[in-house]
């Protein structure tokens, strides 16, 4: 999946690309729109939590690193002389530990910033534009970017997502 940001100029003009994109059968749960606080949207899928804060790459970060630092910690673990006898799955647990913590501790931190990838957006949207965010399949993208063409002619592509993780 990729995901592709287009900025537009109000709401009327977010409805009629919504209203598109939702007739050539794009999920309504793949569009979201993120608009400054306070702008009423109506019916148009406003962006959540996940699409708005960095609490997945957090997560994600910190899994990896907290798994990382668990495994080192756990191989430190057993190798110490301490007299007992310590085998590997005292290096799991420990890394599987490290893990789950680091992973909560960064999430954590993740969800009281906003996204990277909205950041260079926030400008336009604080004077009132409004950030529309379509997840679509890789060989799709052409597609949806020429659908969106055609229900507004003078959209600029503010480019695309490599990757959006598959579960949120």
């Amino acid at each position: 999946m990729k995901r592709i940001y287009y900025l537009v100029p109000n709401v009327k003009t977010a409805k009629i690309i919504v209203e598109g994109l939702l007739l050539a059968r794009v999920e309504a749960r793949r569009i979201h729109v993120l608009a400054r606080p306070g702008t009423p949207l109506g019916d148009l899928p406003e962006a959540s939590f996940l699409q708005k804060t960095d609490f997945v790459p957090g997560l994600e970060q910190g899994l990896a690193i907290g798994g990382l630092g668990g495994i080192l910690a756990g191989i430190l673990t057993v190798m110490l002389p301490t007299g007992m006898d310590l085998g590997g799955g005292t290096v799991l647990a420990i890394a599987l530990a490290g893990a789950l913590v680091g992973a909560w501790m960064s999430s954590m931190v993740g969800s009281s910033l906003s996204n990277r990838c909205i950041r260079q957006f926030q400008t336009a949207i604080e004077r009132g534009e409004l950030l529309t965010m379509i997840d679509v399949p890789r060989h799709q993208v052409d597609e949806i970017e020429q659908l969106v063409l055609k229900h507004y002619p003078t959209a600029d592509c503010k480019g695309t997502e490599p990757t959006i993780p598959a579960f949120p």
